[in-house]
C-alpha cells in the first residue's frame, strides 16, 4: 500500500458517519442528560467500533491517525452545519415549544416524552406555579428546558436539567 494509513483513515470516516447517523435514528434528544445504561452503552460501542477503525494496526501511531481522523471529521462537519442550514437541518435537532401563552403543546410534549411531572418541576424551579403563568417553555437543543414567565416585570430565563422520565402526556 502506498500509504499505509489509508485504510484507517477510511474505516475511521466510515465508523464516524455510521454513528452520527446512528445517534440520529436512535439518539436522545437530550444527549447531555445520559444516565448510566447510556454511558455503559457509548462506551461498549466505542470499544465495538475500534477495531474496525485501525484494523489489525493496533500500534500507537494507527490509534493517533484514527482519532485525528475523528477530530478533523467533526471540526469539517461543524464548519459545514453553521455554513450550510440544509446540513445543519438534517443533523442537528432544533428546540421544541412544549408551552407558548400558558398552552400546552400536547403533542410535542407526547413526542419528545415529557412528563407532567418533568414539566411542573421545570417551571416550580423557575418560580412559577400554573402553566397560565408561562409565556414560553422549550425544549432546548442541549436537552435543557427552559421556561419564560409571564411577568412583564420579571421577564426571566433559566434553565431546568432534565432527568428521568415518569408518567407522559397523553392527549
Amino acid at each position: 500500500m502506498v500509504f499505509p494509513y489509508l485504510d484507517i483513515i477510511l474505516r475511521s470516516a466510515a465508523v464516524y458517519f455510521f454513528m452520527t447517523i446512528a445517534l440520529r435514528i436512535f439518539g436522545k434528544k437530550e444527549l447531555s442528560q445520559l444516565n448510566t445504561a447510556d454511558i455503559i452503552l457509548i462506551l461498549l460501542i466505542s470499544n465495538s467500533v475500534q477495531n474496525a477503525m485501525v484494523g489489525p494496526d493496533t500500534s500507537l501511531w494507527g490509534g493517533l491517525v484514527a482519532a485525528l481522523v475523528l477530530f478533523v471529521i467533526n471540526f469539517i462537519i461543524k464548519k459545514l452545519t453553521h455554513k450550510y442550514k440544509i446540513l445543519n437541518d438534517l443533523l442537528l435537532d432544533k428546540p421544541e415549544i412544549l408551552i407558548h401563552d400558558g398552552k400546552l403543546d400536547f403533542d410535542a410534549l407526547s413526542k419528545l416524552d415529557i412528563s407532567h411531572d418533568e414539566l411542573k418541576e421545570a417551571m416550580r424551579e423557575h418560580g412559577l406555579e400554573h402553566f397560565t403563568d408561562v409565556k414560553l417553555c422549550m425544549l432546548e437543543i442541549d436537552g435543557t428546558i427552559s421556561v419564560i414567565s409571564e411577568d412583564k416585570k420579571h421577564l426571566k430565563q433559566t434553565h431546568y436539567t432534565r432527568k428521568h422520565n415518569h408518567k407522559n402526556f397523553r392527549k
